[in-house]
Order: structure tokens, then C-alpha cells, then sequence
């Protein structure tokens, strides 16, 4: 059992407007005080908490913050909530909390970022801490009316039972006598061995209103008397908008206005979407597309490929001296194996484009928009509407797939607000077409990397450099992240000790570094971030270090995993779970892969065919340790998912460059892995308890790795550059 941090009165809110007669509760885990506060001078309390709200009808509302994308966030953290709380799980539901009001209250709903497989392992400390003290002051209530020892009572399943006399009150009955309780001093979260409903494959609370159509979307949404707006930026990077003739437009059927957006966009607002882009479409614009009207692919990749070999990199791992042992070993003709892998772009690719619905008038701007975060998207709002954040309100909306484009990038946020400002007081919908979505995206960034191993007479890896030459994230989207210079964020997976993901294999001369080579192509998170390509570059390597060695390629891992229990223990069980000690079926062949990334422990293992140049993979097994499972049917499901971004990258995804612009855009050409293609999935969960890890993107690495180590089991070759549609396969 574990004892939580004391939660004084002064910590706990009761929100009278939240609900009527009913329990609202929320207090404090770790967070920045806000402005407002500091400047009152209050000294805040270190903790916060998502409220709970229980209404006399029974219901259980659970306020969170967090955003649902699809990945169960909301199921997971409502399971967390109601399992401390004792309530009865048919009674629950979910709201998104607005980021102003949280702002108002002194951020008591904690953080609204949602990303880097966080969701949870972010927040289930706070949000169970607040079911455990909601369920305390329900009891306390029911006991007070009873005239009886708090001691002498229980919840379950939202009824609050009296041992001696058998009295029962149902949790509506006295929520709002609970609320006029005074909160616990402390409260003591359940052992995950005793959980009832966090831990169970539970349905997701989400599931029958997506399946009804019931859900709505930014794209779905409607508000009276609102217009609509299709937006058209220069599509070249770094250009910029000269000039639009509004006239030759204005009298289109239903046109009310075309606006200027911001320095490289133009939108048309009429008063339906279509009307708005066929408009649009007809437009006379002239751009100027700036320094980067000539750029291509072959220009970064030939950037790239000179930071493989320059001088000067940032070093992220280190261990004895690699060169010099690489150099020895050279001198003394041992064997020296190199190695040059590539990944290429990727674009977001989300089902739903980017979209924003803003309503401004001088003195109130609100905006309904899917986010990942409210807060990103409040302060944008504010911005882009000249208010202060006060007179700003975001509603969030689920969102029809995020994978990092709608995280820290608000710009289709202030788009919508800088067209709204320009119809005051209407509302107005700004939804990109494809073609926006994908030409102007936050791309996964291409990367290069030079494996070189050294390996003694008894075939074991004595020296190991890898130099990795690309862009950097944080540099374009977060500098403050940077430390001297280095973006730690390169080297996930790959690093001695971060509890985040550090590197499996002991090496007694290791070198890993970074030549950080920018193009003018905006970076962003794209799901898995840098892990998905150091997974190829780590694993596939390892693999072609055991065949050089003359090892299988499990034993030769191994060897080298001996202190990496926990890395080991996944692989291990990926092996055994696709068979790869016994031989598979004439004609299938198998590969591994494993890495550490978002806190967990993840593996994969692949059984593939090739037959007249056509790639077949029909099964992967998973293996995943993120220390404890809240649901396992949504681990499962996240799993699957993520290997369907994993191969779709591996086997398709790529954005290449030409006159400066993306050549793709639309999905007949940056296509993605169909049904018919998609593998047997089976997933092996090994929580080891002890740390809490993410599940949405780590798996995500290890797909490609094993597969292509497969790939190679099956042909002989090696595929060193995504994508495979590249590549005639022997």
C-alpha cells in the first residue's frame, strides 16, 4: 500500500457552480503556480488533481484534462479514478474541462498535454489520489447522517454500507453532503494487485457514440448562424502571399468574404465548405516563394550525408574510446563492419485535416478546436485575437487522430481566429482540405546514420559508433529544450541510463552522436518520434553485427543484454511467442527487434515470405513491459495500432521534395498499409510494476526492425533506406 502526500483543506476545492446539489471535488499535484496567483502572493500548494464529480442521480462525472485521439486516454484515467473512488462503473462518464476555467482556478486540472505517451503515466498518481479522497468524504458523509464511525463503514460499487447495522446510501443520496466535508489529510492508494476495475479489459467509454455517428469531430461540428472557411497558404517553405484578386471571386454563389490571413495565407468564408474551396480554387494568386523555390530531396540528402562524416557532432552516448579500438582493430585487419541506413520524412497524416471553429467580438474570444493541448491552444487564441487570456475560453473536441501535429502547432488555432476577427461576432469553421493538411505539416524529420562495429576473433562487439545526421526537433519547436546546444531528443532509446529509454546493449567502446544538419523543412513530434528510426538503425545493425560474427542473431543479443534484464525479458518473450527456436514453414522467415522508448520496454519478432518480389508478413509478435496495465484490451488495441503506423512508414511512408513544396498530397500518393496487408498480431504484456510507461508510441519502433531483419533472413539482402516501395525485393 502506498501513502500519499498530505492534502490539506486549504488544497481542496468544492465547486459549487460545477454541479447542482452534487460532490465536486479537486486538489493539488506538482504544477507552475499561474501569473494571477503569484502576483496575489499566495503560496501554493505542490499538488493538484482532476476534479471528480458525483451527481444525485448517481452518475460519476470524471473531469480530464488530458485529450482522447483515439488511444483511450479518457477510458484509462476514469478506470484509475472510479477504482479508488469504489463507484460503480455503469454510472460513469467523461467531460473535458476548459483550459481558461483551469487557468481561473489556479491550474487545478494540471497539465492538458497530450503526447509522448503521457496520458496516463502523467497524471495517475493525482487522479487516483483524487477517486481515494472523493470516496472518503462520500463515507464520512453517509456516516455523519447516520450518526456513526467513519471506521464502521464502506464503499462499493457507489453504495456506502454500514457493517454493524447493514445501512445502505447510495453515493447521489449524499454527494452533496460529502462536498461540505473536510478533505482527508491523507489517503492510501490501493496495491494494483487489488484493483477491480483499473487492470480489467473494460469497454471504452467512447465506443458506441463513434459507432452511432453520435460523436462529433471539429470537422462535424455546427453552431447557429456560422460560416465556413477554406484557407490556401503558399505552399513553397519559406514563401510568402503577394497579392489575391478578391473581385474576381466575390460574386460566387454563396461568398461573404475573402481575407487575408496572416504573411502566406489567403481564405475564402462562405456560407458552406464547398462553396468556400471552389471559390478558393478560383482565386488569382500570386506568391512569392522565397529562398526555397529550388529544393529538393537530393539537396538534403546530400546535407545529410556530409554530416556523417564532419568533425564536429553533439555526443549522446558514450563508453571507453570507439575510434580508437575501431581504428585498431582496422589496423590489425579484424573485422570492421559499416553500414549507412536512411529514413526519409513523414507527414501526420490524420484522418481528420486541421480545422478550428472561432467565434470574436472586441472583448470575447472562443474557439472549439481538437487539440492535444487546450492550454497550447488557449494561448494561441489569445494571441492571434489580441485579448488577454482571461477574455479567451477553448473548447476541446475528440480529436479524429493527432499523432503530434496538434500538440505544440496551434497554427490552423490562430488561422481561425484571424478570420473570425475579420467577421466579428459570427462564428466561423476553418477546415484545411487534404491537400493543405499534407503540404503543410510538421514533418517527421529525415535523418542519416554510419554504423560501424568492430568485432574480436571470438566474434564478440568490442567498439560500436553510430553517428546520426539530421535535424532536430527541439531546435525548431522547443530551443528552450536544448542543453549546450544538443538536442537530447535525437538520441531516445540510445542514451546510458534515462529512465525514458537508454540503450540495451553493453559495448565496451560505444560512441553515439549527432551532426545536426537543419533544412528549411519544418520538424515536428510525429508519433514514436526519434525512436521508430534509431530502432532500424540499432537493431538492424545488431543483426548484421551477428551474421558478420557468424551468431544467431538472439544469442548474439544476448550476449550483450546480460545487464539489461528487463530489455531482455521482452525480447525473450517476443521470441518465444513466434516460435523461434522451432523452424517456421517452408518458405516464412523470421527477425527481431527490440528498444526501450516512453518508459517502456518493448519487443517485436516478425515472420515474413517473399514471393515474386512481393513482401508478405503474416505475423508479429509484441512484447511490452510499461510497468502496469490499466487496460489490456486498449494495450492490445494500441499495439496493433501502432504497428500500422510503424509498417505503414517502413513500407510506404515518405515526403519528398521538389521546387521547394512536398510532392505528396493526398493519400494516392503517400499511401499507407492497407487491410488486406496487415499482419496476426499477438501481444504479450509483462508489467513488472515499479514505474509507470507509455503504450500509444513504443511499439511503434520495433515493427520496421523486425521486419527487415526478416526481411534480410528471407532474401539475403539488406534494405538500409525507407521506404521498401523503393526497392525491388529479390
Amino acid at each position: 500500500m502506498s501513502l500519499v502526500q498530505s492534502v490539506s483543506r486549504r488544497n481542496f476545492i468544492v465547486g459549487s457552480g460545477a454541479t447542482v446539489a452534487g460532490l465536486s471535488l479537486g486538489f493539488h499535484v506538482p504544477f507552475l503556480a499561474s501569473a494571477s496567483a503569484q502576483e496575489a502572493g499566495a503560496n501554493l500548494p505542490p499538488e493538484i488533481n482532476a476534479w471528480v464529480v458525483v451527481k444525485p442521480d448517481g452518475t460519476i462525472v470524471v473531469r480530464i484534462a488530458r485529450s482522447e485521439m483515439g488511444q483511450g486516454t479518457l477510458t484509462g484515467l476514469a478506470q484509475l479514478v472510479v477504482e479508488e473512488l469504489e463507484g460503480d462503473w455503469s454510472k460513469v462518464t467523461t467531460e473535458y474541462p476548459p483550459p481558461g476555467e483551469n487557468l481561473k482556478r489556479d491550474r487545478v486540472w494540471g497539465s492538458y498535454s497530450t503526447g509522448g505517451s503521457r496520458g496516463i503515466r502523467d497524471s495517475h498518481d493525482y487522479v487516483r489520489k483524487g477517486g481515494a479522497a472523493a470516496r472518503h468524504m462520500l463515507v464520512a458523509a453517509a456516516a455523519e447522517q447516520w450518526g456513526v464511525p467513519a471506521g464502521d463503514c464502506a464503499a462499493a460499487n457507489s453504495v456506502i454500507t454500514h457493517g454493524p447495522s447493514g445501512r445502505t446510501l447510495r453515493f447521489g443520496e449524499v454527494a452533496e453532503a460529502a462536498g461540505r466535508q473536510t478533505p482527508p489529510a491523507e489517503v492510501t492508494l490501493k496495491d494494483p494487485k487489488d484493483w477491480k476495475i483499473a487492470g480489467k479489459p473494460l469497454p471504452r467509454l467512447d465506443t458506441v457514440e463513434k459507432l452511432t455517428g453520435k460523436q462529433v469531430y471539429g470537422a462535424d461540428l455546427k453552431l447557429p448562424g456560422m460560416l465556413n472557411a477554406a484557407i490556401k497558404a503558399c505552399p513553397v517553405f519559406g514563401g510568402t502571399l503577394v497579392s489575391f484578386d478578391a473581385a474576381a471571386i466575390e460574386k460566387m454563389p454563396g461568398v461573404k468574404k475573402v481575407v487575408k490571413v496572416d504573411e502566406r495565407s489567403v481564405a475564402v468564408v462562405a456560407d458552406t465548405w464547398w462553396r468556400a474551396k471552389a471559390a478558393l480554387d478560383a482565386l488569382p494568386i500570386a506568391w512569392d516563394e522565397g529562398p526555397n523555390k529550388n529544393l529538393s530531396s537530393a539537396d538534403i540528402s546530400a546535407m545529410l550525408a556530409e554530416g556523417l562524416e564532419a568533425q564536429e557532432a553533439f555526443i549522446g552516448n558514450s563508453q571507453g574510446d570507439a575510434k580508437a579500438e575501431l581504428a585498431r582493430v582496422q589496423a590489425a585487419g579484424g573485422k570492421v563492419i559499416t553500414a549507412t541506413y536512411a529514413f526519409p520524412y513523414q507527414n501526420h497524416a490524420t484522418m481528420e485535416p486541421m480545422n478550428a471553429t472561432a467565434r470574436w467580438t472586441e472583448d470575447r474570444c472562443e474557439v472549439w478546436v481538437p487539440t492535444q493541448n487546450g492550454e497550447a491552444s488557449l494561448a494561441a487564441a489569445a494571441e492571434a485575437a489580441g485579448l488577454p487570456v482571461g477574455q479567451c475560453e477553448v473548447y476541446k473536441i475528440h480529436l479524429g487522430g493527432g499523432f503530434g501535429r496538434r500538440g505544440n502547432f496551434q497554427d490552423y488555432v490562430r488561422q481561425s481566429v484571424s478570420i473570425a476577427k475579420q467577421m466579428p461576432g459570427i462564428p466561423v469553421k476553418l477546415l484545411w482540405t487534404r491537400e493543405e493538411d499534407m503540404l503543410h505539416g510538421a514533418y517527421h524529420p529525415t535523418t542519416q546514420a554510419k554504423l560501424t562495429g568492430a568485432l574480436d576473433a571470438d566474434g564478440n562487439l568490442t567498439a560500436l559508433h553510430l553517428r546520426i545526421s539530421g535535424q532536430s526537433i527541439l531546435a525548431a519547436v522547443r530551443p528552450q529544450g536544448m542543453q549546450g546546444g544538443m538536442d537530447p531528443v535525437v538520441f531516445q532509446g540510445l542514451t546510458a541510463s534515462l529512465p525514458e529509454g537508454h540503450l540495451a546493449y553493453t559495448v565496451p567502446n560505444l560512441l553515439i552522436d549527432h551532426a545536426m544538419r537543419n533544412p528549411p523543412v519544418p520538424p515536428g513530434f510525429w508519433r514514436g518520434v526519434n525512436l521508430n528510426q534509431n530502432a532500424i538503425y540499432v537493431e538492424c545493425f545488431i543483426d548484421e553485427l551477428a551474421h558478420a560474427a557468424g551468431t544467431e542473431p538472439l544469442a548474439f543479443r544476448r550476449k550483450l543484454m546480460a545487464n539489461h534484464p528487463k530489455h531482455l525479458a521482452v525480447l525473450e518473450a517476443a521470441a518465444n511467442g513466434i516460435g523461434w527456436d522451432t523452424p517456421p514453414a517452408p518458405g516464412r522467415h523470421r527477425g527481431l527487434g527490440q528498444i526501450m522508448g516512453f518508459g517502456s520496454y518493448v519487443a517485436a519478432a516478425a515472420e515474413v515470405s517473399v514471393e515474386k518480389g512481393a513482401l508478405k508478413i503474416h505475423r508479429i509478435v509484441a512484447a511490452t513491459d510499461p510497468g502496469h496495465v490499466v487496460n489490456p484490451a486498449q494495450v492490445e488495441r494500441q499495439v496493433e495500432g501502432s504497428f500500422v503506423y510503424g509498417l505503414s512508414a517502413c513500407l510506404y511512408g515518405e515526403c519528398t521534395l521538389a521546387g521547394g513544396r512536398m510532392e505528396q498530397e493526398n493519400f494516392d500518393t503517400y499511401e499507407v498499409l492497407r487491410m488486406a496487408e496487415m499482419p496476426d498480431v499477438e501481444t504479450i504484456m509483462l508489467p513488472s510494476g515499479g514505474f509507470w510507461g507509455g503504450v500509444g508510441e513504443p511499439t511503434i519502433a520495433v515493427a520496421a526492425p523486425a521486419v527487415l531483419n526478416a526481411l534480410f533472413a528471407a532474401t539475403g539482402k539488406r534494405y538500409r533506406t525507407m521506404p521498401l516501395k523503393n526497392h525491388e525485393l529479390a
